[in-house]
């Protein structure tokens, strides 16, 4: 395993993290007794396997359901100064709530602090002001920094680039997970500001949320050769020396394997990975049009500005994906999650777009004729019945 200093922290992260959201048994809390003891094997054997290979970064989340309660049967089995663990707590608009969730997350995991605290899910000015408010959740995380339960303190994001910029810009964090890869580098803003803080950077589910990278459309495994669309675009992020480690959510032991065979290509990454950027940049300006594919963003309002809250940006972003790299089942996905992804992904789609007139909201657009039909196609081709986020279910 590689590992990179982790911001500020000075903690040293493996470039990959064994991140917790796909290997536990539900989305929502349930007894112990009730997890079936196959499921609590997986696990267990995943953990085991992940720290065999040197990721001994363990990251989970209060709100990954019983991903907390599981670990807790495995952790105490290591020694505990050879694990980085990171759990993470929603904002709340009460701190003493942020503090009792907190020291649930302790007792779940079965130790005595928590080394990376994330306040998860600053993904708007609401949940930011609650944040790092006086005497917000940010100073109660201070509080129980002081006391020995948490090392450091950081956020979780997928809130836009803005937003981002500005809780960085508060210095009252030691890192960031955020939201950056290949298909989508709008954060890259957010990530230069990190690091003139000298903040810890992790990259969130480069595999699932850079396009459900487990299970590739066959056009885009062709553009990535000779690697795999996964092997792809973790040498992409990693390559950038200001990305500290990327989550893999591993599943099942297995699910580390293809990951690895990035180590031994880091040195040479720009060798690498010129001619397949060049091959992806090439069939996106191919199959989009060169003017569409350089200016497509220029001008759009954001989502308060646009009649319906339609998500433009995610809208034609996503069929950019469809068109270019045949990402359809990926973009599907995300799509239908508009209506219903809250701040997590706010917005909705465009199904009641003969309702509204987008002339005004598009007058900055260089594509303001043309984006309406765009709108239509994709909605077309992509609106379905409306997706929960997992976390819902």
């Amino acid at each position: 395993m590689l590992y990179r200093r982790f911001g500020r922290t000075e903690l040293q992260m493996p470039v990959f993290s064994c991140g917790g959201m796909r290997y536990q048994h539900s989305w929502q809390d349930v007894s112990p007794a009730d997890i079936p003891q196959k499921n609590q094997d997986n696990l267990e054997a995943t953990i085991r396997r992940s720290i065999e290979l040197g990721i001994n970064h363990i990251e989970t989340a209060r709100g990954y359901g019983t991903s907390e309660i599981q670990l807790g049967k495995v952790l105490p089995e290591f020694e505990r100064d050879r694990l980085i663990i990171q759990t993470k707590v929603s904002p709340k608009a009460n701190p003493q709530d942020f503090r009792k969730t907190v020291n649930t997350s302790l007792a779940n995991l079965q130790i005595d602090y928590i080394d990376l605290l994330g306040v998860h899910g600053i993904n708007n000015a609401e949940t930011l002001h609650n944040s790092v408010r006086p005497g917000g959740c940010v100073d109660t995380a201070k509080q129980l920094q002081a006391e020995g339960k948490v090392r450091h303190i950081g956020f979780s994001t997928h809130g836009p680039t803005q937003v981002i910029v500005d809780a960085i810009e508060t210095n009252l964090f030691d890192y960031i997970n955020v939201h950056w890869y290949y298909i989508f580098q709008d954060n890259w803003p957010a990530i230069e500001a990190a690091t003139k803080r000298d903040m810890g950077i992790f990259i969130i589910s480069p595999s699932d949320k850079g396009g459900h990278l487990y299970s590739p459309p066959q056009r885009l495994v062709d553009l990535c050769q000779p690697l795999s669309p996964m092997v792809f675009n973790d040498l992409f992020c990693l390559s950038h020396p200001e990305v500290h480690t990327l989550s893999l959510g591993a599943a099942k032991p297995a699910d580390f394997d293809e990951h690895l065979k990035v180590l031994p290509l880091l040195e040479q990454s720009d060798e690498v990975l010129s001619p397949i950027l060049d091959k992806l940049e090439e069939r996106a300006i191919a199959t989009l049009g060169e003017n569409w594919y350089r200016t497509w963003q220029q001008g759009l309002p954001d989502i308060q500005s646009t009649p319906g809250n339609i998500n433009l940006s995610i809208a034609l972003w996503l069929g950019n994906l469809i068109e270019a790299f045949d990402l359809t089942e990926y973009a599907q996905a995300r799509y239908n999650l508009l209506g219903s992804g809250g701040h997590w992904f706010p917005g909705y789609k465009a199904d009641k777009l003969q309702d509204y007139d987008l002339t005004e909201s598009l007058k900055n657009s260089p594509h303001a004729s043309t984006i309406p039909h765009r709108l239509a196609k994709i909605h077309e081709r992509l609106g379905d019945a409306d997706v929960k986020r997992l976390s819902q279910q």
